[in-house]
């Protein structure tokens, strides 16, 4: 095969595929006399794993699991699969953990106005020092002022502190509530939360549905080389 016959049937450029066999996707091709790349089936079902598995595992991951395959390591292939598999089930977790969180959510007052640590602090009946330990963590992102340096929450900080807040005293851990109130962020409040997690559901669902055809394209790869 040449170059032009393995791009054509994915529609690539020939220089991808070139660029995909320097960078070991693709395993070494042979010459012809007058320096000609030659490919084989070989190739080609090299480049329908690595294709499959880009969807799944990302560009990076995929290519570091055809590197290793073709370097003959493929212990290290199955390793760095386990891995990708690994962080979905750790995205799958935070998302469970983020839907239990928001089951226990008490409606949240729309708060106007800037208010300062120590009266905010008051309100909830919190020490400054636990917003202080709040925003290192990454619940609350108070502005400073440039005047005097203070710390000065707006309506949305406020709000993401009662979240805290009130996540704290369900039981729930720093690190469990923090994805939680980035997603209140990235949504824009509490209300349209439940239509971001149904999107980030559907997104890991997509993902381990290409992981499955990945799995089918790398194995399928396998056996060509074996055989």
């Amino acid at each position: 095969m040449r170059p032009v016959d393995l791009a054509r049937e994915h529609g690539l450029s020939t220089q991808a595929i070139r660029n995909y066999e320097d960078a070991g996707i693709l395993p070494a091709a042979g010459r012809t006399a007058s320096g000609y790349r030659v490919y084989t089936t070989l190739h080609a079902q090299a480049l329908r794993a690595f294709l499959a598995l880009v969807p799944g595992h990302g560009h990076q991951t995929a290519t570091s699991i055809m590197q290793a395959v073709n370097r003959g390591a493929t212990e290290d292939a199955l390793r760095i699969v386990d891995e990708s598999h690994a962080r979905l089930l750790d995205d799958r977790r935070t998302l469970e953990a983020v839907e239990a969180a928001l089951r226990d959510l008490a409606p949240v007052p729309q708060e106007r106005g800037d208010t300062f640590i120590g009266p905010l602090a008051r309100r909830l009946g919190l020490r400054p020092a636990t917003l202080r330990k709040w925003e290192n963590a990454g619940l609350v992102r108070p502005r400073r002022d440039p005047g005097t340096g203070y710390r000065v929450y707006g309506a949305d900080d406020v709000r993401d502190a009662r979240l805290a807040h009130q996540l704290r005293r369900g039981g729930y851990l720093l690190e469990q509530i923090a994805p939680l109130i980035a997603q209140v962020r990235s949504a824009g409040g509490v209300a349209p939360l439940e239509s971001a997690l149904r999107d980030w559901q559907a997104r890991l669902s997509a993902r381990g549905r290409a992981m499955l055809r990945g799995a089918a394209g790398l194995d399928a790869y396998l056996r060509t080389r074996e055989s």
